[in-house]
């Protein structure tokens, strides 16, 4: 219904399509609709694509640009608004307020005893690190505090990314065992 009032709206204004473009997009509209539907990924939104590229195609019309293929147009321009609205969609995800995103980020403070329990996890992984060899140790807090790639700590400490990886591996282990198996 928006869409017909909005075309009405255009033609009074005087920006008429001509009889062979509206030709074209009525026989050509449900594949239109197939096309946006493959990059959107939904019906409505589709359809808000082709009728868009619709309008589009009207406004330039009533700007005096000849348009030469009015098909080839139609299904450049539903890509070209189907693409934008799928990276507009990315860049704006909305999370429920409910949702885990919200949870981990609560405004309330963090208890105590919540502090507390942190800090001493954090010692007694810190403890267990000081049992690994020290480049075991450097290469662990390296990845894990200073966010560090496996090039990188390759790198500072002259071995193969794969050895980086093991002595990283090899922290993790230590720091898990001391964490899970060792509380217990």
């Amino acid at each position: 219904m928006y869409f017909l009032l909005r075309t009405i709206r255009i033609i009074e204004w005087g920006v008429a399509p001509s009889d062979s473009a509206l030709a074209v997009y009525i026989e050509h509209r449900d594949e239109l609709l197939s096309y946006a539907n493959r990059f959107v990924q939904d019906p409505a939104r589709a359809e808000d694509v082709v009728q868009e590229a619709w309008l589009r195609l009207v406004a330039r019309s009533g700007k005096g640009e000849e348009i030469t293929n009015t098909l080839s147009y139609l299904y450049s321009i539903t890509r070209n608004l189907a693409l934008d609205l799928v990276r507009r969609a990315t860049r704006e995800v909305v999370e429920a307020p409910d949702s885990p995103i919200w949870l981990q980020h609560s405004t309330q403070a963090l208890s105590a005893e919540h502090v507390v329990l942190k800090r001493d996890e954090f010692r007694a992984v810190m403890e267990a690190i000081a049992t690994l060899p020290e480049r075991t140790q450097t290469a662990f807090r390296m990845y894990k505090l200073e966010q560090k790639t496996l090039q990188e700590i390759a790198v500072f400490l002259n071995v193969s990314v794969s050895r980086a990886h093991q002595m990283v591996r090899e922290g993790l282990v230590c720091a898990t065992r001391r964490l899970f198996i060792d509380a217990s």
